[in-house]
């Protein structure tokens, strides 16, 4: 039995499939379109999804999508006639809706011949957050919460998983929210991509919370754990606001309004210069997000105790925040899976689907994110010898290692060398973190490698912080913890008299976002890392996602171009080992 979820019209569109309750595939649309965010029909990833598992359209039983129009139904008639809101936002909405409804042409395109038999079923926005999270997660038992934008008129979810039935007992309703909050906030300081909230995470280290009562005013909490915002600071309850979801980048206009301006002066310009004011509202920013997620956190645990917590929504890509659940709520137990925005909601749809209707048991416990396309050593060969005379041209030369210790030996000693690593191997990542075959691998040692990165490699802001990957027993040996992380979804304090040995990896803060690397996931590259541990004493990587300024890399063609547009030293690909001569 197969359940093909989609998660279409939306930003971060994806797919995945599911063969009776255990998934297949799962990717991107992204990844294959190249560019980032992509919002509108998942083909390509469809077309993958089918492909991995070697069937057509005609053998889906089902088809989940993480929206359903219907939900909350009264809840927007009263909000409309109460508000009256822009008549181009009510036409948006109904377009977006019309888009969805008629998924059934669009499936007939990227599959001719084989007309789709089965049942489409549409699945709350929110609901689908929550099953991502819990069917996933190892919990027989947990509380699930959902934070985000918005999604069927709805910006957070509340509920509890049991075996393999999620109950929601609280929703936050539109136009209250988290993400509408934090994502004005990165508009404000100048980040107008979509996504770019990491940015605003990564500048909060650099600054401190001296804008704590004033963004105070923007968002108030209640008894019942729900925050509220002070609509007189944002826009989107009553403005056109331009979501644009149609086969393109994601484009979102202004969302705070002139008042926000008043309170907190003006706003950046894109390209102007970051001062201490900016990373002090970033780091005020932060406060007040934490201290409206956790209010939330311990007001759910205090009705419904349990010890185990499962995050879902935009917003818990918030791994600053997520470190530090532990600490500020009575939850003992956090997991968040590896695409836990909205690609992550077709997921969770296709789950609901299957344990709901095919009644199928919980699904095993998601302890990797390998669920992308891989490629063999042989298509590999085609792709170099294609790019050969480039390749010959940036004076690089390339040879097939099948003996795989001699390939990890002589990896990890150039990346001890001070020499940067393309890493390209298996599959692709579900997610939107590099985790160990998409990635950009370098010496944490280093004082000098932030710089190198990203002025020579990523071409990005200096602020921002790289990922240390870290042998999962020596965790606690590094890290103020002993926690499972293999998503790099939290953050934790790197112990202080480890930091001067892993500057690279070390944030203004002191923190590190982790990853925590099982030879049983994913033997290659801890095999690696340990080759690294072995010669250096340091049982960890500075890891980094594999591309520049762009999507992570899919294809082998993908990794060979960002490889020779820019100043990476080495490419690994499979068996192939591409070295730029000196």
């Amino acid at each position: 039995m197969y359940v093909l979820g989609l998660n279409a019209y939306h930003a971060d569109a994806s797919a995945c499939l599911l063969q009776n309750g255990q998934l297949v595939a799962a990717a991107e649309e992204e990844r294959f379109r190249r560019i980032k965010h992509w919002a509108g029909f998942p083909s390509q990833s469809i077309q993958y999804c089918l492909a991995q598992a070697k069937i057509s359209l005609h053998d889906v039983q089902h088809i989940a999508l993480n929206s359903d129009s219907s939900v909350n139904r009264w809840a927007k008639v009263a909000y409309a006639i109460r508000q009256r809101p822009s008549w181009r936002l009510v036409w948006e909405k109904l377009q977006t809706r019309k888009r969805r409804e008629s998924i059934t042409s669009r499936l007939r395109k990227i599959d001719s011949g084989n007309d789709f038999p089965g049942q489409i079923h549409q699945v709350e926005h929110h609901l689908a957050h929550l099953a991502s999270c819990y069917y996933c997660s190892p919990f027989m038992q947990a509380i699930c919460v959902s934070v985000d934008g918005f999604g069927d008129f709805s910006s957070g979810a509340v509920g509890f998983g049991n075996g393999n039935k999620i109950t929601i007992n609280q929703r936050i309703l539109f136009p209250h929210s988290l993400g509408v909050f934090y994502q004005a906030i990165t508009q404000f300081l100048g980040f107008h991509s979509y996504g770019d909230e990491y940015k605003v995470m990564g500048l909060a280290s650099y600054g401190a919370p001296q804008f704590a009562d004033e963004m105070n005013k923007l968002v108030g909490l209640d008894t019942t754990g729900e925050y509220r915002l002070n609509l007189s600071y944002f826009r989107h309850h009553k403005h056109e606001i331009g979501y644009e979801w149609i086969d393109a980048e994601p484009q979102v206009s202004v969302l705070y309004s002139n008042q926000l301006e008043s309170l907190l002066g003006d706003a950046r310009e894109e390209h102007a210069q970051i001062t201490q004011r900016h990373q002090d509202i970033a780091a005020s920013a932060q406060c007040v997000y934490e201290k409206a997620l956790f209010h939330l956190l311990n007001t759910v645990h205090s009705e419904t105790p349990s010890e185990s917590i499962t995050l879902a929504g935009g917003c818990t890509m918030n791994s600053v925040a997520n470190g530090k659940i532990k600490r500020s709520t009575p939850f003992q137990n956090v997991y968040v899976q590896p695409a836990a925005g909205d690609a992550g909601g077709a997921l969770g749809a296709a789950l609901v689907v299957s344990t709901d209707i095919e009644k199928t048991a919980k699904p095993s416990h998601m302890d990797h994110a390998y669920w992308g396309p891989s490629f063999s050593n042989a298509v590999t060969k085609n792709v170099i010898e294609q790019y050969d005379d480039k390749i010959q041209l940036a004076s690089c030369k390339y040879e097939l290692i099948e003996d795989e210790t001699e390939l990890l030996t002589r990896t990890a000693s150039k990346i001890e060398d001070g020499k940067v690593i393309g890493w390209f191997q298996g599959r692709m990542e579900w997610g939107s973190r590099a985790l160990g075959n998409r990635s950009i691998l370098c010496d944490p040692r280093r004082d000098d490698m932030q710089k190198i990165l990203n002025e020579k490699i990523k071409r990005r802001e200096s602020f921002r912080p790289f990922a240390p990957s870290i042998l999962r027993e020596h965790v606690s040996d590094w890290f103020e913890t002993d926690d499972d992380v293999p998503f790099m979804m939290k953050v934790y304090t790197i112990r202080q008299e480890k930091q001067r040995m892993v500057p690279a990896v070390t944030h203004v803060d002191g923190t590190g976002r982790l990853q925590t690397v099982y030879r049983h996931t994913n033997q290659r590259f801890f095999d690696l890392i340990n080759c690294f541990f072995q010669s250096t004493g340091i049982p960890m990587l500075l890891n980094t996602s594999f591309n520049e300024n762009e999507p992570i890399v899919c294809r082998p063609q993908e990794a060979l171009e960002c490889f020779l547009r820019t100043k990476m030293d080495v490419l690994v690909m499979q068996d192939f080992y591409i070295e730029r001569q000196a």
